[in-house]
């Protein structure tokens, strides 16, 4: 089982929503609001002073727990639906869980996925 997290830009939830629902084996997400720090964008991406806020960026982070074998398409559907081009897009993480319990079925691992 995998966890993938996605840090992202509030204006491309819509259609990250939209991508991830086509799917026909969607797992669920959740979606909470975040404030982030961008790493600097000047050279070594060392901080230089403009017109972006250095206190913080509104993002939203989508998590959701999936079968091994969902992780790529999840992925590439997150990936393509979140991207502008554009410094600051976000990025998709996935990290191993070793296990999951469905709180109210008590389901485990894959079965609570």
């Amino acid at each position: 089982m995998k966890q993938i997290t996605a840090i992202l830009q509030p204006h491309r939830l819509e259609k990250v929503e939209e991508a991830l629902h086509r799917l026909p084996h969607l797992p669920g997400f959740t979606v909470f609001k975040a404030h982030g720090h961008p790493r600097g964008h000047g050279t070594g991406h060392a901080y230089i002073a403009d017109e972006w806020d250095p206190d913080h960026h509104d993002r939203l982070v989508l998590l959701m727990f999936c079968a091994d074998e969902h992780v790529a398409e999840l992925m590439q559907t997150i990936e393509k639906a979140a991207r502008t081009g554009q410094s600051g897009d976000g990025i998709v993480a996935v990290t191993e869980v070793v296990d999951i319990v469905r709180l109210h079925s008590g389901e485990r691992g894959n079965d609570a996925v």
